[in-house]
């Protein structure tokens, strides 16, 4: 992965535990990185032992810890570092989730090594769609739920989430019903 994620995890520890917790995470990860470059690459490995040295350390299950990555990416490090991006995907978040499929496309222009996970919206309606994630990183499941919720955070759209089919349970892939209200409806 791209340093830019094993960074972003780092920013959201700092955020909510402060510096000592991310050191103490990086260490009982056994990762001795002082600055994450994040246009470098690192092994996937390294972001899963952070992760599961701050589930265990911040006393926190891992799927929590994903989902609050997700929050964090969308409406931290992605408005900081992509905001112009992100605000070309849609106005509102239907239209932003309907492009979703197109964004990892945007974004490998610039990041020529990324190996981004695949999106396709189905069975689109006014105020719903199924969003399938399909990616060969297993247990981002929750990172997705997060990026939901930072969405419906940004776009200040409520949105109901329902996973309904599972990688993890013998699904191909993941499958997410997503359905949103109109913010004057809420």
């Amino acid at each position: 992965m791209y340093g830019m994620v094993t960074k972003a995890i780092g920013e959201m520890v700092i955020e909510r535990f402060g510096d000592d917790a991310w050191d103490e995470v990086k260490r009982k990860a056994d990762v001795d990185v002082d600055v994450f470059i994040s246009n470098d690459g690192y092994p996937d490995e390294m972001t899963y032992r952070l992760v599961g040295a701050a589930s265990e350390l911040l006393n926190m299950p891992v799927e929590d810890i994903l989902i609050e990555f997700g929050r964090h990416w969308i409406l931290n490090t992605a408005m900081e570092g992509y905001g112009p991006m992100i605000r070309a995907g849609g106005q509102t978040l239907p239209e932003f989730l309907e492009q979703l499929p197109n964004f990892h496309t945007r974004l490998s222009m610039i990041l020529p090594h990324l190996s981004p996970p695949r999106f396709v919206c189905t069975d689109i309606t006014e105020h719903s769609l199924n969003l399938h994630y399909h990616t060969h990183r297993p247990g981002f499941t929750p990172f997705v739920l997060g990026i939901m919720q930072g969405l419906s955070t940004l776009y200040a759209t409520p949105l109901d989430v329902a996973l309904t089919s599972s990688k993890a349970e013998g699904a191909d892939h993941d499958i997410f019903h997503i359905a949103w209200s109109t913010p004057e409806a809420a």
